[in-house]
């Protein structure tokens, strides 16, 4: 098909914004692996998990049958705030880097969270208040999270307490403060607040936190407080399955134009943003209709997919949470205190796991200045400035491009932006100064982890 003259940013129509989130898992021959009770190590059923998660957000994390979900209007309404959102050519970075590729980024921070958090805290905040519940527990480690659910509970008028990863908390006060301003409370974890939160800090004094202690204290304060359920900005396959969208409308805007994808590539900490972006591609594949090479990036600091282990594992460090078959660092894995806090989780999601064990997608781990000093070319030539965590993205999506020149191949790149990197100015003032550092876990450390993990 003769591709069209392509313009800077392609939007889709109002009309043709998706109506159905689409579900992977029913087009996955091998399904990830269930849900384990922490206490019995049998399969969770949808009754044990609504203790934790709302009834409808139970039932789309064990339904790996039904093919498309229907939005509800409600969400479909909020959605027209800010979605579709844009697909763009980057002219001006291929410009720069002189290579034949033709690069492509999907844009989710045209938000107040700025980021693509905020697709899967509607639908969450929705199916709380359908519920009748009055309010959510939830962690945060950048805070794109944490501020997308914040501004689902003002919409829904629901309470909002959040735990957000203590270094986190401390490098990006303005995010926390977004938060605030939305009505959310937030405190920094671990805490004393919650009894998990009070061993996590005797067992680990002076602790910078993880997502695993921030999950085990906002699951402990959900299912302790009366009228609250806890809620999960990524890694589940609920979070996935909302995310789809991302996937569906980079998908319908390269069809219009004629365009085929020959490499995907998403930031990868829990799989929210990954899992969403390729989902109708990664179906083709499975389906045998098409072919595409997908590469999930992560930081060289917490490498659960390519450093990791493939089995069940706690999702949370307190093991107050199922265990999911993924790929993990183990649930006492404490990362370093990079500045990517989304990608800062020390398993996967449980569906992208099963895909990459089964060769379906790769997996590259980056150290963090590297990932910098793409985010600085970038925002140089295409004036957004991206995330710590989106620039993981950024950053193979233009070693591959370098890769065209090389061997002179015109392919064609779309990656996920997922967001902008205005609250990341502290980790954007050490990268300038010559002060951040990589860290990268000795094989030590990760086997004295990888010990602790349940032998199932």
């Amino acid at each position: 098909m003769t591709e069209k003259k392509i313009p800077y940013k392609i939007y889709l129509e109002e009309c043709e914004m998706p109506q159905v989130w689409y579900n992977l898992r029913a087009d996955m021959q091998n399904k990830p692996a269930p849900l384990l009770d922490p206490q019995t190590k049998q399969p969770m059923t949808v009754k044990e998990l609504s203790n934790v998660f709302c009834e409808e957000l139970a039932k789309q994390e064990l339904d790996d049958q039904t093919r498309f979900i229907p939005i509800p209007q409600e969400i479909q309404e909020f959605y027209k705030m800010f979605r579709p959102s844009p697909l763009m050519r980057a002219y001006r970075l291929e410009e720069k880097l002189q290579t034949p590729a033709k690069i492509y980024y999907k844009f989710e921070g045209n938000n107040t969270s700025g980021s693509h958090k905020l697709n899967s805290a509607l639908a969450q905040a929705y199916y709380a208040k359908q519920q009748g519940l009055k309010g959510v527990t939830t962690e945060t480690g950048a805070g794109q999270w944490g501020t997308a659910l914040s501004m689902a509970c003002s919409y829904f008028d629901l309470d909002c307490k959040v735990y957000m990863v203590k270094v986190s908390y401390e490098q990006k006060p303005f995010r926390r403060e977004v938060m605030r301003t939305y009505g959310a409370s937030v405190v920094p974890s671990p805490s004393t607040e919650t009894e998990v939160g009070r061993k996590i800090l005797a067992e680990h004094p002076g602790t910078t936190g993880s997502l695993g202690c921030a999950i085990s204290e906002a699951v402990e304060k959900a299912v302790t407080t009366e009228g609250y359920r806890y809620v999960l900005g990524s890694v589940l396959n609920q979070v996935l399955l909302h995310q789809s969208i991302i996937g569906l409308e980079t998908k319908a805007a390269l069809d219009k134009y004629g365009i085929k994808a020959d490499i995907i590539i998403g930031c990868a900490g829990g799989g929210s943003n990954l899992g969403g972006l390729i989902a109708p591609f990664m179906g083709e594949k499975l389906r045998k209709e098409a072919d595409y090479r997908i590469i999930a990036v992560e930081p060289a600091s917490c490498p659960s997919f390519t450093r990791g282990i493939y089995a069940y594992d706690y999702c949370d460090t307190g093991k107050v949470c199922p265990l999911s078959k993924m790929y993990t660092l183990g649930s006492g894995f404490i990362p370093a205190p990079n500045h990517a806090g989304g990608l800062r989780y020390h398993g996967m999601s449980s569906t992208l796991s099963q895909l990459y064990h089964d060769g379906y997608m790769e997996a590259v781990a980056v150290p963090q200045t590297t990932i910098f000093e793409s985010a600085e070319l970038f925002c140089r030539t295409e004036g957004i400035l991206p995330a710590p965590e989106s620039s993981h993205a950024i950053h193979v999506a233009i070693q591959e491009a370098l890769k065209c020149k090389e061997q002179n191949d015109a392919k064609t790149i779309v990656f996920g932006l997922t967001g902008t990197g205005y609250f990341d100015m502290y980790a954007y003032e050490k990268f300038h100064n010559g002060k951040m550092e990589d860290y990268i876990p000795t094989e030590e450390e990760l086997q004295a982890s990888f010990a602790k993990i349940p032998k199932i």
